[in-house]
């Protein structure tokens, strides 16, 4: 009987990862790297060019949330700021630092990804490590998940970083909602 309710156990676990994952979609998309689709209110990425932005749009985006920092090589805030302007697309820059995070922007982009006019949310950094911390962060604050379905399904948008893993589940611990 014991090893039944081991198997089950596990067999549960196993459908609830792969129905993280499963949520999951990672099209190509030019001028984006890493490109994870979620549902149909976000999307997470790494560096996007300015031509990427157009693509972006053409996938029905509404906003575009830059989490990049000035100094990154390859970043283009002013272009990409451009080109959104130019095709009427959001967009919002919230700067964070991967290494030192701040909570003050994580407060920043849960008002702005919770803002269902700027739904859908097209959240990029230069790897998707940013951008995957900060919709784990989301889902344990806001909607109320368990650390491991949102750790899970951070994973499964480019979560790879213990450091980021760590600051979001420290961040959600002291910003319960009642």
């Amino acid at each position: 009987m014991r090893i039944k309710q081991l198997c089950l156990t596990l067999l549960a676990s196993t459908l609830l990862v792969v129905g993280a994952y499963a949520q999951v979609a990672k099209p190509t998309v030019a001028g984006v790297t890493n490109f994870a689709k979620l549902e149909s209110t976000i999307a997470c990425a790494g560096a996007t060019t300015p031509a990427g932005v157009a693509e972006v749009k053409k996938l029905g985006y509404r906003t575009i949330i830059n989490l990049r920092q000035a100094s990154e090589p390859g970043s283009d805030l002013d272009g990409e700021a451009a080109a959104a302007k130019d095709i009427g697309i959001k967009y919002v820059h919230l700067p964070l630092n991967g290494s030192q995070p701040d909570p003050a922007v994580v407060d920043q982009f849960l008002v702005a990804v919770g803002d269902p006019a700027n739904q859908p949310v097209f959240v990029h950094c230069a790897s998707g490590n940013r951008a995957a911390a900060l919709w784990m962060i989301k889902r344990l604050v806001v909607d109320g998940w368990d650390g491991d379905k949102a750790s899970t399904e951070a994973t499964a948008l480019g979560l790879t970083s213990p450091a980021l893993k760590t600051f979001a589940m420290d961040y959600a611990a002291n910003h319960k909602r009642p």
